[in-house]
This record gives structure tokens, sequence and C-alpha cells, in this order.
């Protein structure tokens, strides 16, 4: 065990209302690919980049284009939770930590037991027919043909926050009083380039930052602690 991760099992065994802000990262262990590492989404080729496909204009104008790229590159049916999702759902059952905030939309802390998950670009396990309402599952998504429709005919829409959308006003405030509560707040997977939700450190009052990410941030974060392994190795640990 290194010297950091000894430093961080200290700082965990001293908490009693860690928040857990996640991103990307936190799900390549599980082979979910990251949108902007280099062998992300980014990097490779489809007709338009990845965030004018992902976005709401080109949902509406080109719906087609939009689920054939949601279902190859957004679509994990096989993914399974790793060393990280698993840790953060043990502290919470021991009642250590009391959030995860998340960018991901995979479901995968739900998966391995997280509770108080606060998805900030919500998940693709939920689907609404943007006519009626109804609920459809991943799996539908999955096998229907082109554009999914309802029974009502009405188009199916993943609960997914898709680019020019805004965030959920509910799930935005319940992760930023989290954060502005908690006494150690552990930033992990995410390069902190997305807004609004890398602002949300911003509340953080505490001492106790933790941040573990492969790469470098995009911003200037002044962290108690700094981890560049992967972070389901790094949990593992504890």
């Amino acid at each position: 065990m290194t010297d950091q991760v000894k430093k961080l099992k200290e700082l965990v065994e001293g908490s009693d209302n860690i928040v857990f802000f996640g991103g990307a990262g936190v799900s390549t262990e599980s082979g979910i690919p990251d949108f902007r590492s280099t062998d992300g989404l980014y990097h490779q080729q489809w007709k338009y980049p990845p965030e004018v496909i992902l976005s709401h204009t080109f949902y509406e104008s080109n719906p087609e284009e939009f689920f054939r790229f949601y279902r190859a590159k957004l679509l994990a049916p096989d993914a399974k939770p790793n060393a990280a999702h698993y840790k953060l759902a043990q502290w919470e059952r021991e009642g250590k930590l009391k959030a995860i905030v998340t960018q991901n939309i995979d479901g995968l802390h739900q998966a391995a037991g997280s509770r108080n998950v606060l998805e900030l670009h919500g998940s693709v396990l939920r689907n609404y027919c943007e006519r009626c309402g109804k609920f459809y599952s991943m799996d539908f998504i999955l096998h229907a043909e082109g554009v999914p429709r309802c029974t009502c005919g009405g188009q199916v829409k993943p609960d997914v926050v898709l680019y020019e959308e805004g965030l959920d006003q509910k799930t935005l405030n319940d992760a930023l009083r989290a954060i502005a509560e908690a006494d150690m707040l552990i930033i992990g997977g995410t390069s902190l380039n997305v807004y609004p939700a890398a602002g949300l450190i911003n509340y953080y009052r505490g001492h106790k930052l933790v941040l573990i990410n492969k790469s470098a941030v995009a911003r200037d974060v002044q962290a108690d602690l700094v981890i560049t392994d992967p972070i389901g190795e790094t949990l593992a640990q504890l």
C-alpha cells in the first residue's frame, strides 16, 4: 500500500459524511469507453462529432442517426460494477458515505448496491414516450429498430441529458447540498471538463478534498491528496 493510499485510508476512517463526485473514469474499468480519453469516443470515426450527435438539436432533426450512435456507443448492457462501485456501496452501508454525485448514465452505482445516487446527466436505464410518458427499459431501446416508438406512436426518448438541455433542478440542488455539507469530498474519474457539473465542487467547504484521476484535470483544484492511479485499483486497497 502506497503512502498516498494509506493517507486516503486514514481520511476515510476519520470521516462519516463522505460525498463521492465521479465521472467517466469510474466506469472505464467496467469496460465502458470514456469520451475524452485518447481511446475514447471522441477519437473514433463517425460522420459527425459525438458532441453534435448527442445534442438536442441533432436528436430532433436526425433521430435515426442519433439512435444508431446511441445504441452503438452509449449502451453497455453487459457492463458490471467494478471495485470502485462496490467500495462506495460498502461505505454507504456502513454509514460513512452519504451521497454519490455522478456524471455517468450507466446505472452501475445502483447495480453495486448504492442507494443515494444523484445522476446529474440522467440514466440509460430510463426511457419515456415523449407523447404519453410511458416508461421503457434499456432493453426495449436496444432491440427496437431505428427510432424507438411507443404503443401510442410517440417517440421514446432516453432520460439522458443531451447537449443544449438543462440539468434536472432537483438533482442539481440535492447534489449541491450534499457537497456543501460533506466532511470529505472524493473526486474520482473525472477531468472536470463538463459544466455545470464540474462547478459543483466549488461548494465543498471542508478540508479533506481527494482527487483520484489517471490524468491531469482541466482546472486547478486545491486537493489535499492527489492519486493518479485507476480508481477501482485504488479503492480496492482500502
